[in-house]
């Protein structure tokens, strides 16, 4: 990696030959400005305000403009002059907890590497120390044109350093926090303690830039002449929130459900009130289809007795009335062969006396 500066360290009476290496790097993708007319590039061009013509950058040079508008000429030689301990070195003023740093005053980051190997020693001297004690060094450090402060700490095997905000720089908060009285229930927090456990923690390794890469992809479309591909639009976040506690439950439940298969999910705690709702309510709806069986069942078995007795009693009706018509029959026939037969003896005895 190329630097950007070339200094030293001030750790005392040490002194480590040390290299600037910029240790981030934007991806960002940037646009240039056309003629929308006909795609032309927009350039700027540097131009002196008195003759209207345009300057070259090697006679560029710096100034200072008065409150009254006027400039006052800075020269490269008028800045080396300064006498500046910092203008070459960083020089480390404090060792502190890393936790007294605030995060707000944070700016760009960069490694110190080693200048030769004599100030691998020193180099690696201060590293450990900063490992051993556990704290980080506040240095200060001159780079382009200005005065900084820094922050110096271990990451793996290098010496990174962070540079800071002076503390006059970060703005107080004032007028940013709501103005209303507003009350947080503990049931609320609840809530939003559990939706943090739920989502739990992430490899930042993981995370990616969706907008750079379908910004990338809508590009490639564009030169190929193709149509840009079509992308879902994200959900809205915005809005009023009505029912603060039923939003984070839904949070928390779709939390849950978007976690991958075999991740460890932490468990909700609900509150007392909520389980004995919840737990009557599910006794509800499992009671409701039992009690629908139940009496169905009920109604199956007296239809069902109603149906057999109806039967049987219009069987056993049926069955007298049968018996009551052939018992009838057949006393009618016999009585009928009895009677014949009789008057039949009858005559037939009459016949012999008158023949007698």
């Amino acid at each position: 990696m190329r630097s950007i500066w070339n200094g030293a360290i001030s750790f005392g009476l040490v002194s480590i030959p040390i290299k600037l290496v910029n240790a981030t790097e934007s991806h960002s993708i940037s646009f240039r400005q056309i003629h929308k007319a006909d795609g032309g590039r927009i350039r700027y061009k540097k131009v002196c305000e008195l003759d209207g013509e345009e300057v070259a950058t090697p006679e560029i040079g710096k100034a200072y403009e008065d409150a009254d508008g006027s400039m006052i000429p800075i020269t490269d030689d008028d800045l080396a002059a300064l006498p500046l301990p910092t203008a070459k070195t960083i020089e480390i003023v404090a060792f502190v907890p890393a936790d007294s740093i605030d995060p707000l005053q944070m700016e760009t980051a960069y490694y110190l590497s080693a200048a030769g190997v004599p100030a691998a020693k020193p180099y690696t001297l201060l590293r450990e120390a900063l490992k051993r004690s556990q704290k980080v060094a506040v240095a200060k450090f001159a780079l382009r044109g200005r005065e900084r402060l820094g922050m110096l700490r271990v990451v793996e095997d290098v010496i990174a350093m962070h540079g800071l905000l002076w503390p006059d720089e970060i703005r107080a908060p004032e007028g940013v926090a709501p103005e209303t009285d507003v009350t947080v229930r503990e049931a609320e927090l609840d809530l939003a303690d559990a939706l943090m456990d739920t989502l739990g923690s992430v490899d930042l390794d993981s995370l990616h830039d969706d907008y750079r890469v379908a910004v990338e992809e809508m590009i490639a479309a564009k030169a190929e002449g193709a149509p840009a591909p079509a992308l879902e639009p994200a959900a809205g976040g915005g809005g009023k929130v009505l029912d603060l506690m039923a939003a984070l439950e839904n949070s928390v439940r779709a939390a849950k459900e978007g976690r991958a298969e075999g991740d460890e999910v932490a468990e909700v705690t609900r509150l007392p009130a909520k389980k004995t709702a919840k737990r009557a309510a599910t006794k509800k709806t499992a009671a409701a289809p039992a009690a629908k069986k139940t009496a169905s069942k009920s109604a199956s078995k007296t239809v069902a007795k109603s149906a057999a007795r109806s039967t049987t009693k219009t069987a056993a009706k049926t069955a007298s009335k049968s018996a009551a018509k052939t018992a009838s029959k057949t006393a009618s026939k016999t009585a009928s062969k009895t009677a014949s037969k009789t008057a039949s003896k009858t005559a037939s005895g009459g016949r012999k006396r008158a023949s007698a």
